[in-house]
């Protein structure tokens, strides 16, 4: 296979890829990062600069990518250094909101536009994207996080009209938002306090985990919001 990581860097992303780089079937692998390449060297991986919300940057990259089999974008936000989630709406900050959405809804369309091209070999493919449980509208029983939970919900949106769109354009290609659970990460950090020990998973973990359900999609089933252990999330 050939494969792209994008957000690779990050705590889940770098996972993914060292076990993606482990694997026979696949045989290249592109990860991308955004400011800081990665010091993990792999002989069949291509470590390569991008900024997944600048379109122009996203369109030079997918330009020069070749036949992609399976796509995973696994960058995101959950907080900055001066600004975390929301727990009232009076915490609202509108710079905030719009970052949220820059970074976690618009990457995976703009990746869609630019790379379509790429999945147009026939074979089984999948293209998708970690978002989380707290973006469905149906299992928000706890409120706050407004940013967050606003920007994985457009996200979930983006992915299932991809979807229906693909289904007709693209046959071949499964399209997911995937659920990773709580990963013991940077964006997870300074939440995992009231996260019981059986419920945070090291990134190792989770990579296996959302490998295992990456290899059960096919284009039947595209356009599902899955959790790692693959149980179909309510929108």
């Amino acid at each position: 296979m050939r494969v792209v990581v994008t957000g690779a860097s990050g705590g889940i992303g770098a996972a993914l890829v060292e076990q993606l780089a482990g694997r026979a079937d696949v045989e290249h692998l592109i990860a991308t990062y955004h400011r800081h390449p990665p010091a993990a060297d792999y002989p069949n991986v291509s470590w390569q600069p991008l900024d997944l919300a600048d379109d122009t940057d996203v369109r030079d990259w997918a330009a020069g990518t070749g036949e992609i089999d399976w796509l995973i974008n696994a960058a995101g936000m959950l907080h900055t250094a001066e600004q975390g989630p929301e727990k009232t709406v009076r915490h609202l900050d509108p710079d905030f909101f719009l970052e949220n959405m820059r970074v976690n809804a618009l990457p995976s369309l703009l990746l869609a536009r630019h790379l379509h091209k790429r999945f147009r070999h026939g074979r089984p493919a999948v293209f998708a994207t970690i978002s989380a449980k707290v973006g469905s509208i149906g299992d928000n029983r706890l409120g706050g996080w407004y940013s967050y939970r606003a920007s994985k919900a457009a996200l979930n949106m983006c992915l299932k009209t991809l979807a229906i769109e693909w289904g007709r354009t693209l046959p071949n290609v499964a399209v997911a938002a995937l659920h990773p659970g709580t990963t013991d990460t940077a964006l997870s950090k300074p939440f995992q306090r009231n996260v019981s020990p059986g419920q945070l998973f090291a990134p190792v973990q989770t990579a296996g985990y959302l490998l295992e359900v990456l290899a059960g999609l096919t284009p039947a089933n595209s356009g599902q919001f899955l959790a790692f252990d693959g149980e179909r999330l309510p929108w």
